[in-house]
């Protein structure tokens, strides 16, 4: 979902595709590395097939496995981002040595994990795939904004 926006794992792949060949940003949905021979296995079907796949240039595969084990994987599914809610506002906090920071709160909650969405083919037990771009441009609003500029500077 819109996790992607501040993964380093994205980030990775998002460098990565500079070499012309596809990329994978590939996560595991656990903190803990019980499941890992799942991720595993399709990391390698993917970079083993890397050579066939005909994608568009910069882009990159964000696969996401379920935290199962290989046999309970349903299967593999295309998927587009789904979409959190607002998350907690970061908290402030004081260090032992009296200097204040934040501490980035929790992610919101899933607002859109529909059927379709990266969030709804895990929950459901499935490996998604998103192909994602780097311009994130917002076209439609260089329209509306067009004619900002003149009235502003």
């Amino acid at each position: 979902g819109d996790d992607v926006l501040y993964s380093g794992t994205v980030a990775a792949a998002l460098e990565g595709r500079f070499l012309s060949k596809p990329a994978f940003a590939f996560s595991l949905l656990s903190r803990l590395p019980d499941n890992l021979p799942t991720a595993a296995y399709f990391v390698r079907k993917l970079v083993e097939a890397h050579e066939r796949l005909e994608l568009p240039p910069r882009t990159v595969l964000n696969v996401n496995v379920p935290n199962l084990p290989l046999e309970h994987i349903r299967g593999v599914q295309l998927t587009r981002l789904g979409h959190r809610a607002r998350a907690a506002a970061p908290v402030k906090v004081v260090n032992p040595r009296g200097k204040e920071g934040y501490w980035i709160a929790a992610a919101g909650d899933v607002e859109d994990g529909s059927q379709g969405t990266d969030f709804h083919a895990v929950m459901q037990g499935y490996v998604s795939i998103t192909p994602l771009r780097l311009d994130r441009t917002f076209n439609e609003a260089l329209e509306t904004m067009d004619g900002w500029l003149e009235g502003i500077f």
